[in-house]
C-alpha cells in the first residue's frame, strides 16, 4: 500500500529523519513506535506532504506522491487525524461528518440556483451516510452535540469517523490513544478493528500505550533518532534489549 524509500529530512543540521525506509502492507494495522524525538510526527507530517522532504521517494501504490500536497493526497485516499483533536467546534458532530465528502454540488452558487434536485439528492446520500457512521461509532446519541464540547475521546472517535466519510487507502492516526480514558479507549481500539478486519482499512499509527498496541498492531515499527531501528511484532519487541534500553527505558 505504502513505500517509503531512502528519506531523509534535516531542520537546521539536526537530521529528523535519516534514511528510513519502511512498507505499509494493505489491510494491516502498523505501529510506529519511539521516544519523544525519535521522528515520528516528522514521518508522518512527510507522509500526508505538510512538509517535503530533503530526499527520498514515498509510493502509494507504486504512484510516487513525494510531492503532493496535502489535498491531493486527501482526494488519493491518505488521510490523518491528530494528537489534539480538529474537530470544527462551532458544528454539530453530524454536520462535522457531512462536511467531510469533497466537491459537493452545493459547494457552486451556480448549483445552488440551477441543480437544487441534485442537491438535495446528494445530501441525502451523505446523510445516510452520516447516520451508518454514527451507529457504528456509538455517537448517535451525540450527534446534535456542538463538536467543541465533546470529550477528549468522542473527539478522536469523530476524527475517525471523518475518515469514514470517504473510502481511504490508509489513515495515518497520530496517538489516538492520547488523554482518552480506558473505556472509550477500548470503544476506539474495537472501531479500528472492525475497519480493519470488515472493511480492509489500512492503519499506520503512532502510539506510546504498548497495551493498545499489542491488541491492535501487527507488525509494530521502532524509531529512534530518526532511524528505523527494527520492525518485528509486539510480543518480540517488548523483550528486545535495544528498544527497552531506547524506548521503554532499564529498570
Amino acid at each position: 500500500m505504502l513505500s517509503i524509500n531512502n528519506l531523509y529530512k534535516s531542520f537546521g543540521g539536526i537530521q529528523a529523519i535519516n534514511n528510513v525506509s519502511l512498507n505499509i502492507e494493505k489491510s494491516t494495522v502498523t505501529a510506529l513506535i519511539g521516544p519523544n524525538g525519535a521522528g515520528k510526527t516528522t514521518l508522518f507530517n512527510i507522509i500526508n506532504g505538510s512538509i517535503k522532504p530533503d530526499s527520498g521517494s514515498i509510493k502509494l501504490e507504486n504512484i510516487d506522491i513525494t510531492s503532493y500536497e496535502p489535498h491531493q493526497l486527501f482526494n488519493l485516499g491518505i488521510l490523518r487525524t491528530f494528537q489534539i483533536a480538529h474537530e470544527f467546534a462551532s458544528l454539530t458532530v453530524r454536520d462535522n461528518l457531512m462536511m467531510v465528502p469533497p466537491n459537493q454540488i452545493g459547494e457552486s452558487i451556480i448549483n445552488t440556483w440551477f441543480r437544487q434536485n441534485k442537491i438535495k439528492q446528494e445530501e441525502q446520500k451523505i446523510l445516510e451516510k452520516t447516520n451508518d457512521v454514527l451507529d457504528f461509532l456509538q455517537l448517535k446519541h451525540i450527534a446534535n452535540e456542538y463538536a467543541g464540547n465533546l470529550s477528549g475521546g468522542q473527539k478522536k472517535l469523530l476524527e475517525l469517523g471523518r475518515t469514514m466519510m470517504v473510502r481511504p487507502k490508509i489513515v495515518l492516526l497520530d496517538e489516538v490513544g492520547a488523554g482518552v480514558n480506558r473505556t472509550l479507549l477500548n470503544t476506539i481500539g474495537d472501531a479500528i478493528l472492525r475497519l480493519n478486519k470488515e472493511l480492509n482499512y489500512t492503519f499506520f499509527m503512532i502510539e506510546h500505550d504498548i497495551d493498545f498496541i499489542s491488541r491492535l498492531c501487527d507488525p509494530v515499527i521502532v524509531m529512534a533518532e530518526g532511524s528505523i531501528l527494527m520492525t518485528d511484532e509486539i510480543s518480540k519487541i517488548r523483550k528486545n534489549e535495544e528498544v527497552i534500553e531506547v524506548y521503554l527505558g532499564k529498570n
